[in-house]
């Protein structure tokens, strides 16, 4: 285990916002883990599980406690059904999958960061999700200091939600992934981005690799890369509705998108709505391609950032009556344990 003190947080996530994490551990063998907690325990730092940075917001006054980055590497493939560590590049397995002809995550092709967050928050894009291939994880469990083995109705999936991020927030330590794909491919129609890329461009080939290079051509058109414009990705969640609101919203002539996980407005046409595509609010920019997503060109704080997201969803409230949640989860100075992405 290498540890560091005195590291800047936005060093550390892809948002490039964050005062001074105070510890900073590099976990690279599970025999690491009790005894990074331990030390926390011992001095009451609260810990946060950093693994991409993808996903995750650091504050301006840092954190008085100890990040935990994840290391853990390696992967292996039985039929299918494929473990990882916690530390390998999510899409590096979705690359993986997609050459043996495996289907299930193809559409999930280019999300940033690695696999041991993806069941923290159930990452979605496409018509897929992580809950609909997954099988199990290993965790170290802070409660009996043990490692245990949770399965998928453990996780208690939603829409970019699961114990991990909920109820069960700071208590494990995932280790490995396993979920279990199959030989085939994605059925059509597919989403509408998806089908307009299509017809755009005369695409025949939908195996797994043929969906991962459309699916990944449309998220480089319109999402930028984190290693070059710093962002968290999708900054605002969609807006899911219930039977009546869905209801209400398509008399009114909002696009309400009806789906078997549920009916929703994409977040990105509230903000579009309300004006904000394009513009600079704070020194965040909001996307022109991608409304929900926020880049930081000159925020440089924590501060700006939320007086820009503060504008945006108060905006959006007074116009629509719904509020936009945020995605990414924040690092906050708590004697009580949190647990990030």
């Amino acid at each position: 285990m290498k540890s560091y003190e005195n590291i800047f947080i936005s060093s550390l996530t892809t948002m490039r916002i964050g005062g001074i994490a105070r510890h900073v551990l590099e976990i690279e063998n599970e025999k690491d883990i009790p005894e990074a907690y331990r030390f926390a325990s011992a001095y009451w730092y609260p810990t946060y599980i950093v693994s991409g940075g993808a996903n995750t917001i650091g504050r301006d006054e840092g954190l008085d406690g100890v990040i935990l980055l994840n290391r853990l590497r390696g992967f292996e493939d039985k039929d299918g059904v494929i473990t990882a560590k916690a530390g390998e590049s999510w899409d590096n397995i979705v690359q993986y999958a997609c050459s043996k002809g495996y289907t299930g995550i193809e559409a999930l092709s280019c999300i940033p960061g690695l696999i041991g967050a993806a069941p923290a928050q159930n990452i979605g894009a496409y018509g897929q999700d992580l809950s609909q291939v997954f099988k199990s994880a290993v965790a170290y469990d802070t409660a009996t200091d043990k490692l245990i083995t949770l399965e998928k109705k453990d996780f208690q999936f939603g829409y970019r939600k699961s114990i991990m991020n909920t109820t069960m927030k700071g208590r494990f330590f995932i280790t490995s992934v396993t979920i279990e794909l199959k030989k085939g491919q994605m059925q059509r129609p597919f989403y509408n981005s998806m089908e307009k890329y299509i017809e755009d461009f005369g695409c025949t080939d939908f195996s797994p690799t043929g969906v991962r290079e459309i699916v990944s051509n449309i998220r480089k058109d319109k999402l930028p890369d984190p290693r070059e414009k710093a962002s968290s990705g999708s900054f605002f969640k969609n807006v899911y509705l219930d039977p009546l609101e869905a209801e209400k919203c398509q008399e009114k002539g909002y696009p309400v998108i009806r789906g078997k996980d549920g009916d929703k407005i994409n977040a990105a046409w509230f903000i579009e709505q309300c004006g904000f595509k394009g513009q600079l609010l704070y020194g965040m920019r909001v996307n022109p391609r991608a409304p929900l997503v926020l880049i930081n060109e000159s925020a440089g704080t924590y501060a700006n950032l939320a007086r820009a997201r503060g504008l945006i969803t108060s905006t959006v409230y007074d116009k629509f009556g719904f509020w936009l949640e945020q995605e990414p989860i924040e690092i906050i100075n708590t004697k009580n344990r949190g647990a990030s992405l």
